[in-house]
């Protein structure tokens, strides 16, 4: 199954192995670059079916850290056409992007520098902003609690955001919605602790991401594809639950998603996740049986016959990778090599074709 073609929406994949957003902490000023270019690029030439540019900022202030991208001026607009058009030149992979605002999580250190909050006032920091004014991790400034306003204009920004990806011919949108960033942080109860309509009951905690989702799906071409990644538990007792994730899922689909991305965690650094091959298969399993949507499963997923015994038991209808492809940027290729399946590679690459297989390129 893994190599069979799916239909997201109105966007037809030609198989079921797609490219997880991955955080590349290399941009400047939110501005894409060669760094980029290279990094796409050859993921692009990797024989998945689609790939999904890293989690992009709305606004300066919604950037993780300052080496973000950035999808919310005309310059970094203008960059990301840049990378785009070099790499439309030699590859036909549809590809799409993840928008996101980092809420409290924002304004830290590159990953490889430790991660840690950088206060405002100092280098590279700035002030953050969530539904309450809870902070991530102990010891960290907490975030300034959005008003109505404030609100408004984060949902503008990500239907501006929108709007610049259709000018850019993006396939489609994933819309971040877990991995405690500020859309998971109004539906978590640990870090929604509201008392107007944004906050307390399930219904009032998913108000704003649905919003959300509904200004971007307004935004974005019409005849193209808007899905969400969400996490389906918190993995703290009190936290975001699988039930309650089902539920968002049904909101969700009510408002025209096409596909749901299915992961978990981020909103608690002192969560106990039980990290390991597949560990959050059983909750796209879960979601699936209950949405009529694509899942997407993504997670440890590094063995083809892993990914393959995903979709041939129901558990999701697609496998995204991150690691394990960037580990192996050809993981298509040989994924298909071992069950003597089909992938596209570029015609410079067809004599890397082995000899002793049938025909793996196409």
């Amino acid at each position: 199954m893994l190599f069979t073609p799916i239909q997201i929406g109105n966007l037809n994949l030609a198989n079921r192995i797609v490219i997880a957003p991955m955080a590349q902490y290399s941009a400047e000023e939110g501005l894409m670059n060669d760094w980029h270019l290279i990094h796409l690029g050859q993921l692009a030439l990797s024989g998945a079916a689609a790939l999904t540019i890293e989690g992009t900022a709305v606004t300066p202030g919604g950037r993780t850290s300052y080496g973000d991208v950035g999808l919310y001026s005309d310059e970094s607009e203008f960059a990301m056409a840049r990378v785009l058009q070099s790499v439309r030149r030699w590859s036909d992979t549809p590809i799409g992007i993840q928008l996101n605002h980092a809420g409290r999580k924002g304004s830290r250190q590159k990953l490889w520098d430790g991660g840690a909050q950088i206060p405002h006032g100092r280098a590279n920091g700035w002030n953050t902003y969530g539904p309450s004014p809870v902070a991530f991790a102990a010891g960290e400034t907490p975030p300034t609690a959005l008003d109505r306003s404030g609100l408004a204009a984060i949902r503008d920004a990500f239907a501006a955001a929108a709007q610049r990806a259709s000018r850019l011919d993006l396939n489609f949108i994933q819309i971040l919605g877990g991995h405690g960033y500020l859309l998971h942080q109004f539906l978590s109860p640990l870090s929604n602790h509201r008392d107007d309509e944004y906050g307390g009951s399930l219904e009032n905690r998913m108000r704003f991401p649905l919003e959300v989702f509904e200004a971007v799906r307004d935004a974005f071409s019409h005849d193209r594809p808007v899905t969400m990644r969400i996490s389906a538990t918190d993995w703290m007792d009190g936290g975001w639950s699988v039930h309650d994730a089902i539920a968002f899922v049904h909101a969700l689909e009510a408002r025209g998603c096409a596909a749901i991305n299915v992961s978990s965690g981020g909103s608690n650094p002192a969560a106990q996740i039980p990290v390991g091959p597949g560990y959050q298969v059983p909750f796209a399993r879960a979601v699936k049986q209950a949405t009529t949507l694509p899942v997407i499963a993504v997670g440890m997923i590094t063995e083809f016959e892993q990914a393959e015994s995903i979709l041939s038991t129901g558990d999701a209808d697609l496998i995204a990778l991150a690691r394990a492809v960037l580990f192996d940027p050809r993981w298509p290729w040989h994924a298909a090599a071992h069950f003597g399946a089909q992938v596209r590679a570029p015609k410079q690459y067809l004599r890397a074709q082995p000899s002793r297989l049938q025909k793996v390129f196409v």
